[in-house]
């Protein structure tokens, strides 16, 4: 396949944020498992992004020495990044990478829905390629503007709406699960 799973911020500085849900977490955990698995099983490679801001004194700075797999979430990757920008290509040699391999496609999952994701989905269709974004796969908290909060499903709503059609399709693991065929459960 022409395909690539990125794995976005899928680190344990997240747990250290005081927004940090482990209810919002877990339901997250079990799809992004099943797409590791599925992707596994299809052969598509894993490229794990990591996020950091050196000297920021937040959980995200390197000398905390959080920039490191989230518990359960260690297996092997076929390349790891890091970035200091809201995407994955902007200051990594992600592109050269997936270029080099002929990869055209990309799967999108990881932390947060509506950042680094995004963000990354948006920089990726620019870029030329394909991108399913696997909304059930990435995670994100209840944010609040000006005394209105949007809860983690209004702001994964939001997301899917703005990339659906424009930047990426929007999928979920049974979805990929069918198009891979029979040897990818």
């Amino acid at each position: 396949m022409n395909t690539a799973l990125l794995m976005i911020d899928v680190q344990a500085s997240f747990p250290a944020r005081d927004y940090w849900d482990e209810a919002l977490a877990a339901p997250w955990r079990e799809r992004q498992h099943a797409l590791l698995a599925l992707a596994r099983q299809a052969g598509i490679p894993l490229v794990r992004i990591y996020h950091e801001e050196p000297g920021s004194a937040t959980p995200f700075d390197p000398e905390h020495g959080l920039i490191r797999p989230l518990e359960g979430f260690d297996e092997p990757s076929a390349a790891t990044f890091h970035k200091r920008a809201h995407n994955a290509f902007t200051d990594t040699e992600l592109e050269r990478w997936l270029h080099d391999r002929g990869i055209e496609r990309l799967i999108i999952s990881g932390i947060r829905t509506e950042q680094c994701c995004e963000t990354t989905t948006r920089v990726a269709a620019d870029l030329g390629f394909e991108v399913d974004f696997v909304s059930e796969a990435t995670l994100t908290f209840p944010m609040t503007r000006l005394g209105r909060t949007w809860s983690a499903e209004d702001i994964r709503a939001r997301t899917e709406l703005v990339l659906e059609g424009r930047f990426a399709r929007i999928v979920d693991v049974a979805e990929l699960a069918s198009e891979w065929g029979p040897h990818a459960a």
